[in-house]
């Protein structure tokens, strides 16, 4: 007999097929995997380091009736190509994202950046602001790359490719996903987290694991286009005082997202489909809903 969790994952499941559809876009660089809905402005969804596009079904779901929502799995994840380079920056990620915008023909958009898929969305601001009507970093992680960090960075790596190698996906996923949400998170958000987790690719986490320890999202802090911080209010992993610190440093707002931890989108994915639609309505008119 299936539980009620089983049920409810595979009703995701269900909906991730019918209603938020993967498609491979060919490159340049080789396939890069997305899933789509809806019509209309367009809305990019870059994932962490932890998951993929499938973690943003709910958001998009609630989103698609008024946007072209649009997430990747990232080089390396899911069905995308692995980028070239071995340790890659987060502008090697940006210069895929470009290939895709272009390939899609989507001249702007609101980006979305999701812990590690901030520094990929923040170079790519950084890089092209005319592609960026506004930029929106949930939980972003800033990553180790500076100097002065340097030590913390080979503790983070080596502790990630010990545990890569020592417990494999799977085992990573059963025993990582809970530190993903707040203590009260439903059962269902845990099991789609974890669901999410274990479809990582040893190669992409490995290269998403040297862009965690070799680059820093400050490097990218001088923005030419407005831009929101939003931090789960029970965030473990990238804590509200440092995502609010983050923030001020790109001189961007900051709001908590109540009742989550890291992963907002899949716990509260209402708060977050709300705080995205207002990023949406501003960047067409220049004032929030």
């Amino acid at each position: 007999m299936l539980h009620a969790t089983d049920h409810a994952l595979a009703a995701l499941e269900a909906q991730l097929q019918q209603r938020f559809p993967q498609r491979l876009v060919p490159l340049a660089g080789g396939a890069q995997a997305i899933r789509e809905a809806g019509h209309g402005p367009a809305i990019v969804l870059l994932h962490g380091i932890g998951s993929g596009a499938a973690s943003w079904l709910q958001v998009a779901l609630q989103l698609s009736p008024h946007a072209r929502v649009i997430a990747w799995d990232a080089p390396g994840y899911g069905d995308s190509s692995p980028l070239a380079a071995p340790a890659p920056q987060a502008a090697d990620y940006a210069r895929r994202l470009l290939q895709l915008l272009d390939a899609l023909h989507i001249d702007d958009c609101v980006l979305v950046g999701h812990s590690l898929g901030a520094l990929s969305a923040a170079a790519l601001t950084h890089r092209q602001p005319q592609r960026v009507r506004r930029l929106v970093l949930i939980s972003p992680a800033r990553g180790y790359g500076d100097p002065a960090r340097a030590e913390q960075a080979r503790q983070v790596r080596s502790q990630r490719l010990h545990n890569l190698e020592q417990l494999g996906i799977s085992q990573m996923a059963r025993q990582r996903s809970a530190h993903m949400l707040s203590p009260t998170a439903s059962s269902d958000a845990r099991a789609w987290v974890q669901w999410n987790m274990a479809r990582l690719l040893p190669q992409g986490y490995r290269q998403a694991i040297e862009l965690l320890c070799g680059d820093d999202l400050l490097r990218y802090a001088a923005l030419a286009v407005p831009c929101d911080v939003y931090c789960g209010a029970a965030d473990s992993i990238t804590r509200p005082e440092d995502c609010q610190a983050l923030a001020k440093a790109l001189g961007a707002s900051f709001a908590l997202i109540a009742e989550a931890g890291h992963a907002s989108p899949i716990e509260q994915p209402d708060a977050v489909a709300g705080r995205l639609a207002l990023a949406l309505e501003d960047s067409l008119t220049g004032t929030a809903l």
